[in-house]
């Protein structure tokens, strides 16, 4: 797909209200890893209302690999849960938009193709804990590196019609 042509900068980029102003910009263009110390970082699902409920309960079956953070209510970008100014059709650097289980882009926001049957879920990160380990002098490979982290599928409880997987961050350690 595209590439990163902005970086992100962790100097700048010192909390959540930053990096999504950053994205919604345009400024921000590369995974948020090492962004933000100290607020949580998620990863979002979107689905259609159709598939809302089974997802959830999929997540609620499998809280450690779907930690669930919030859940929009359909239609609405806003999750005020989580920030009062959030609109998830354009506070994320890079959408990966899948139809029938193949990846068919990745825009910088999903305005032209939101609809009023969306529902979006926010799961907790690794990101969130980068800190944490860099404060206790552990490396991190990826932040280092300037790339993003590898994801693996454990095996899930299934919930969902022709789903019983996950997708999880792995990282390697010394």
């Amino acid at each position: 797909m595209q590439s990163n042509a902005a970086v992100a900068n962790s100097a700048t980029l010192r909390t959540g209200l930053d990096a999504r102003l950053a994205a919604r910009s345009g400024a921000l263009d590369a995974p948020t890893s090492g962004l933000a110390y100290g607020y949580v970082q998620g990863n979002l699902a979107i689905l259609p209302h159709d598939h809302a409920e089974d997802f959830l309960r999929f997540c609620q079956a499998n809280p450690k690999p779907c930690p669930l953070l919030g859940v929009s209510e359909p239609g609405d970008p806003a999750i005020p849960a989580l920030a009062a100014d959030l609109d998830i059709r354009t506070d994320i650097p890079r959408y990966r938009v899948w139809r029938d289980g193949a990846l068919i882009d990745e825009p910088r926001d999903i305005k032209s193709i939101w609809r009023d049957d969306l529902v979006s879920f926010v799961l907790g990160c690794s990101f969130s804990f980068e800190e944490a380990l860099l404060a206790a002098d552990v490396p991190v490979r990826h932040i280092a590196l300037g790339c993003n982290v590898r994801c693996t599928a454990p095996a899930c409880r299934p919930r969902v019609p022709a789903a019983s997987t996950a997708r999880s961050s792995s990282r390697c350690g010394r």
